[in-house]
């Protein structure tokens, strides 16, 4: 009797290849992968990106950082003030929610109450306005919000976003009276956040595309009373921003300039609309001088003594504090002096909720962490003199 032929299976899948040759010719269908699939997914050139970059920046922390990034985000509920928010509320608290902003202030307070007592005047107190209330669950839980639903006004109770968003929000510390320049104001959660302060006397709202402005304008027709939105309190444009300057100069108490950037945790996880495929290069390759520019408008925009909040949702030096650098160089050139405010009585509150990167340079940024995904959101707040 003859002994068993030896089937390799490695050489047989190199010749089939693709089990459809098994099927008849007419029901076969070619692939067309050059149309439909890339070859090289925008998300694997992000990773790839970000591992070369991100893994010098933050050293040990970037496995973390990396792993939470490919993670499901954490989101806040960013309270709607102007809705029957005392009945939102106590639902949020009843499914285990708590507003992290009330406790900070809190904190605040207290902090401000032992500087006192103890002499400290080095650094100034950041009062946080009491009117903004974002609930989170608690640290490690993952559960999702359910939908907002209109009131009998027809105004959502609560707007959902990354929680870590509202932060260059509170950085901004609006008091009553102030005007406000929200320069880069798409999808406009960070103007719905302003406009929860009900202390802004005129705010200024801009994107330079129609097509994202139409998105603002969306949003606050959903969370906002129709008398509210009147031109003499609130003003929404779509205009290029890096030419600001050239319309209005010195004239705001505060200005917003939340740039476009390359959105690390969409470009990490989604194909749809990524920066980093490659019909996008040169765009992204812009990026930086783009962002200088809005910066610079920005603080052109601020009148002396006011404050500027820059902002980005990017893990990256070259867009975070090398253009904070790089602006206030330009500006000093125009005579336009400017200092940095420390951010770290707002850090030191808020790293119960949030993760943030130890030893920037300039500013603060909201790492990414398993049990508090929310971010990366960095933030760098200006002074400026004259």
């Amino acid at each position: 009797m003859s002994a068993p032929a030896f089937i390799n299976t490695a050489f047989l899948l190199r010749k089939i290849r693709d089990l459809r040759s098994l099927a008849p010719r007419r029901t076969r269908v070619k692939t067309k992968w050059a149309t439909s699939l890339p070859r090289y997914p925008a998300t694997n050139m992000a990773l790839q990106y970000f591992d070369a970059t991100c893994s010098l920046q933050l050293g040990q922390l970037w496995p973390s950082v990396r792993c939470s990034l490919l993670s499901e985000r954490k989101y806040g509920a960013l309270l709607n003030n102007f809705s029957d928010h005392q009945a939102v509320m106590s639902d949020l608290q009843d499914q285990g929610c708590w507003d992290f902003v009330s406790a900070t202030q809190v904190e605040a307070e207290r902090s401000e109450l032992k500087r006192s007592h103890g002499g400290n005047r080095e650094s100034s107190p950041l009062s946080l306005s009491a009117n903004i209330k974002c609930f989170v669950f608690p640290r490690g839980d993952i559960t999702r919000f359910k939908s907002a639903r209109p009131d009998q006004y027809r105004l959502l109770g609560y707007y959902l976003l990354d929680a870590a968003s509202i932060l260059p929000c509170l950085a901004l510390d609006v008091q009553e009276g102030h005007s406000v320049l929200d320069l880069c104001a798409a999808p406009g959660g960070k103007t719905l956040a302003l406009l929860q302060t009900q202390a802004i006397r005129f705010l200024s709202v801009n994107d330079s595309s129609v097509a994202r402005t139409s998105r603002v304008k969306n949003v606050l027709h959903s969370f906002v009373p129709k008398h509210l939105l009147s031109t003499d309190r609130l003003r929404v444009t779509s205009f290029d921003g890096t030419h600001w300057s050239a319309f209005e100069r010195d004239t705001y108490d505060r200005v917003l300039v939340d740039v476009p950037c390359t959105t690390d945790r969409h470009s990490a996880t989604e194909e749809d609309n990524n920066i980093f495929s490659k019909i996008r290069t040169g765009e992204r390759k812009r990026l930086p001088q783009l962002q200088m520019d809005l910066l610079l408008a920005g603080i052109k925009a601020a009148r002396p003594g006011g404050e500027v909040v820059y902002s980005t949702c990017s893990l990256s030096q070259l867009q975070n504090q090398y253009v904070v650098q790089q602006a206030l160089h330009l500006a000093r050139q125009e005579g336009i002096h400017l200092e940095v405010v420390s951010l770290q009585p707002l850090v030191h509150m808020l790293s119960g909720t949030f993760n943030f990167a130890p030893d920037l340079l300039l500013g603060e940024m909201v790492v990414p962490h398993l049990t508090a995904n929310f971010g990366p959101i960095y933030m760098c707040r200006l002074r400026r003199l004259c």
